[in-house]
């Protein structure tokens, strides 16, 4: 099975708002791609939802987080709308394709993510794949 390289950072349930947005952005990532890759032999459809699945608390604490974060500040409605901004500019940024992961990549990384149950790891996974180029240490292996 390939595997992402990453070095393993703590999510600490994702209570700090760097790491809680991180791994939004990196779940609506993935959530975007596997829409847009969904008609073809790369479907990763529900390898997205068995990552869903097995990241489903350090997902719902990182939304936590952020709902939390953006109410202190602007009030409950306020952290709904903070939100959909979010989820709305990760949509559009990733709408038309990742920058440099097709989605043969995409649905391998997904698994890869689905499968590793350790969701300290996240962290690694979403600065590398969320970056604008590949980074130099990124690589898939066997």
């Amino acid at each position: 099975m390939a595997m992402l390289v990453g070095a393993a950072v703590p999510v600490h349930a994702a209570s700090d708002y760097s790491s809680a947005e991180k791994l939004r952005k990196l779940d609506i990532m993935l959530m975007v791609t596997a829409l847009r890759c969904r008609h073809g032999s790369q479907n990763f459809q529900r390898d997205y939802e068995k990552f869903s699945a097995a990241h489903n608390v350090t997902m719902q604490g990182a939304a936590k987080t952020l709902q939390a974060s953006y109410a202190t500040k602007a009030g409950a409605k306020g952290a709904r709308r903070q939100l959909d901004t979010i989820s709305v500019g990760m949509a559009n940024r990733y709408g038309q394709g990742h920058p440099w992961l097709e989605c043969a990549e995409l649905k391998q990384v997904t698994q890869n993510l689905a499968a590793d149950r350790d969701s300290s790891r996240l962290l690694a996974a979403a600065d590398e794949l969320l970056a604008n180029s590949r980074p130099a240490k990124f690589a898939m292996k066997r």
